[in-house]
């Protein structure tokens, strides 16, 4: 497959929000954004990079679930002790989680993250692939990611 994942679009109902939300809790950085009121929108992802994530003020409703579209945005992290410290920063946000913590993808397996809501009720993961072995699967073997 010669395909890659360019970036991921976001429609939020707040852009200051949603904003202040994945760069200041999440850490990405802001790459650009339009100010206009019919066209608000911030492109995000590391500094000097390409945009890995936009956010485009368009929503009138919170995320809908039981709609078809976007599942959940995985996010990986470097290590288990670096999700720990994002599932701190989001507690202190005061962010809704889908668990209680750390949860492996499935019994047994090695990787797991954390999965939470944004501001828009978007659902979220930060994962690793490995060193969450220790950790409970809320599913058993059904894939955590998938049911949350």
């Amino acid at each position: 497959m010669t395909l890659r994942l360019g970036h991921t679009g976001l429609n939020v109902t707040d852009l200051d929000r949603s904003l202040a939300f994945y760069r200041d809790v999440l850490g990405f950085a802001l790459l650009g954004e339009g100010k206009e009121d019919d066209r608000r929108f911030a492109f995000l992802g590391e500094a000097g990079g390409p945009p890995l994530l936009t956010l485009w003020q368009q929503a009138r409703e919170s995320y809908d679930r039981g709609r078809a579209g976007l599942h959940h945005l995985a996010l990986t992290a470097d290590s288990v002790d670096r999700v720990r410290e994002y599932e701190s920063a989001l507690r202190a946000a005061g962010v809704e989680f889908a668990h209680d913590g750390l949860v492996a993808h499935r019994e047994g397996a090695a990787s797991g993250g954390i999965f939470f809501l944004d501001p828009d009720g978007t659902r979220l993961e930060i994962s690793v692939p490995d060193g969450a072995q220790d950790a409970p699967a809320p599913h058993g073997n059904a894939p955590t990611c998938g049911f949350f």
